[in-house]
């Protein structure tokens, strides 16, 4: 059973960045809650737990020594950048450690699967002495999720949508880096001519928001004939 520790970056009196309309703790919370939920969802034999599920401030001493009292085999912190830049970034501890190789490998899996899934400009794979990331017993990566004094950054990170095929993402890498086992109760439905996530949640008794939480990465408003989504 894998532990998997998702901290929420920020929060309460620490807001983090700021700009085009959005808060840091924020975002990073709606993004840390969509991951537990798609872990839950879709794959077995793990175990999450968030260093915050609401709006509340911790240091970060509270934050590691929450993952390692727990026992957690992989740290994941989420974030958002500022700076007047564009784009993603990872990051991982850039000490020396027993682990560094597997813990550039973890990694990597997340870091690619968020560059695929969203699409946004890669501003590498990087290395610093942040302390969630050096004083945490485990496998432990940072993730910089757009810039939020970057406009078009900030638009995509006010997409509901958008978030959930992030949070996606970062669930896909962290399946894929400790060999998560996906659940099979699945339900599929090939779409046909004229047909809408609208009349699909009528047909499968279920919600347009549910079914784009199901496909985050199919856009409803471009649904094409053949395509395979999700319905339960």
């Amino acid at each position: 059973m894998k532990k998997i520790f998702i901290d929420a970056g920020h929060g309460g009196a620490d807001s983090g960045a700021i700009g085009n309309g959005l808060k840091e703790k924020d975002v990073c919370l709606t993004i840390a809650l969509k991951m537990r939920d798609y872990l839950n969802r879709e794959y077995a034999e793990q175990i999450i737990k968030l260093s915050r599920t609401k709006d509340e401030y911790l240091t970060l001493k509270q934050r590691t020594n929450m993952a390692n009292h727990w026992g957690a085999n992989c740290f994941v912190s989420i974030h958002l950048n500022a700076g007047r830049g564009a784009g993603f970034e990872s990051y991982i501890y850039n000490g020396k450690f027993a682990d560094k190789r597997s813990t550039n490998r973890f990694r990597n899996h997340v870091h690619d699967e968020i560059i695929v899934g969203t699409k946004w400009q890669d501003r590498g794979k990087k290395e610093a002495n942040f302390h969630v990331l050096r004083e945490s017993s485990m496998t432990a990566i940072l993730t910089e999720n757009g810039f939020i004094d970057h406009e078009p950054d900030a638009r995509k990170l006010k997409s509901d949508g958008f978030l959930n095929t992030l949070a996606f993402a970062h669930t896909k890498g962290l399946a894929l880096a400790l060999g998560l086992k996906q659940r099979t109760s699945k339900k599929m439905h090939v779409i046909q001519k004229g047909e809408t996530f609208w009349n699909l949640a009528i047909k499968y008794q279920s919600t347009v928001k549910k079914l784009r939480q199901l496909n985050p990465d199919v856009i409803p408003e471009r649904l094409q004939i053949g395509t395979r989504i999700r319905v339960k």
